[in-house]
């Protein structure tokens, strides 16, 4: 295995230039590859699952779950981006209530970025007001009782994967969206 990783099959140049690539959608390997490019300078095994910028959840390929020590840890169906993509969207359609969705949204941004990201950019009229504003709102009004990672913002930002951090922003959540004062239960 080299580690110059080859180009995605496109008709496009390598690299490209101009106009915005789709990097959300599906990755591709080619025959004399073992996986895809973006894999070579990441974890592998739980690790890798535990990682929401690089899992891809079931859509690992089989020479990916073998390259990476992912057998076990899987189910072991391969399921395409997009069809996880389509039954995502078919089960946020079923909440009634809008905060469920954004439940539903936030808990797959902590899993797999990716597919959060495809998810949004292909549905940005049913899903941008379930992850912005109207209902956001309404996720910093309950933020207490639908939280899932509690305090220890030192440790977050020691541990935070990112190094190149530019600007923070600290807020005490009075003014959040022109709420208000969201007290003790507030974001």
């Amino acid at each position: 295995m080299t580690n110059d990783p080859s180009p995605p099959p496109t008709t496009t140049t390598w690299p490209p230039r101009g106009g915005v690539e789709d990097v959300y959608g599906e990755d591709y390997a080619t025959e004399d590859q073992l996986v895809t490019p973006w894999t070579y300078s990441v974890a592998s095994g739980y690790s890798l699952l535990r990682d929401p910028h690089h899992n891809k959840r079931l859509a690992f390929t089989e020479k990916e779950r073998d390259s990476h020590y992912l057998r076990g840890l899987l189910p072991p169906a391969v399921v395409t981006q997009q069809l996880q993509e389509k039954k995502l969207m078919n089960n946020i359609r079923k909440y009634q209530v809008p905060l469920q969705k954004y439940m539903s949204m936030m808990e797959l941004q902590e899993r797999n970025e990716r597919l959060f990201y495809k998810l949004l950019i292909d549905n940005v009229e049913d899903l941008l007001p379930i992850v912005y504003t109207p209902t956001v709102g309404e996720a910093c009004q309950k933020y207490g009782s639908i939280f899932r990672r509690s305090g220890k913002v030192l440790d977050v930002l020691k541990n935070w994967p990112e190094r190149s951090i530019q600007v923070i922003v600290v807020t005490d959540g009075e003014r959040i969206l022109g709420l208000g004062d969201l007290g003790c239960q507030g974001m």
